[in-house]
């Protein structure tokens, strides 16, 4: 069975690939950019599962294999793994960041569902007095419901937020929506 040129070339064009961006020559990263961008950008996808942050990610990624390329040592792996390893931390960072978390929780009005139903005619927010009765909470309360139940925090998220141990942002929360059921009533 015969090898064919471009199958035997492949390591010898990966060596000067490496050796080209090593020099930090631009056009061999507009090369790498062709080679493997698909690929990456398909294992960022995958994890992060938006593609106008994937597309973020992937030049993130980018970016930071052209100014960390110093580091590459091709005795310790393929530079396909090397860079798809960048690119897939950089991925996980991205969604275990707070702004991820925070903007997953939330959905723009254009996405909802409210946009495309009429209001009842009878529906009057104004009337509704929510806001009104969270001002009677005590301040720490009302603190954590705003986080809760109109930022879209977690407990946990609410607690890193204000830097307060979890019990006691649950207790916190437990506590208001007694007061706040009290006040309904």
């Amino acid at each position: 069975m015969s090898v064919t040129t471009s199958e035997s070339s492949a390591p010898e064009l990966e060596e000067q690939l490496v050796q080209r961006l090593r020099a930090r020559d631009e056009s061999a990263m507009t090369l790498f950019y062709d080679k493997y961008s698909t690929a990456l950008y398909g294992v960022i996808l995958r994890i992060v599962k938006k593609e106008e942050i994937a597309e973020d990610v992937l030049q993130e990624s980018l970016v930071k294999i052209w100014h960390s390329f110093a580091s590459y040592d091709a005795t310790k792996g393929r530079l396909f793994t090397w860079v798809l390893n960048i690119s897939r931390n950089l991925a996980i960072d991205k969604i275990r960041s707070r702004q991820y978390r925070v903007s997953s929780h939330t959905q723009t009005l254009e996405d909802s569902s409210a946009m495309r139903q009429a209001a009842s005619s009878s529906f009057r927010p104004e009337h509704i007095g929510l806001e009104e009765i969270t001002r009677k909470l005590n301040p720490e309360q009302k603190q954590i419901i705003d986080l809760l139940y109109f930022g879209g925090f977690t407990q946990s998220e609410a607690a890193e937020e204000l830097n307060l141990p979890l019990g006691t942002v649950k207790t916190r929360a437990r506590t208001a929506l007694k007061v706040l059921a009290k006040l309904i009533r």
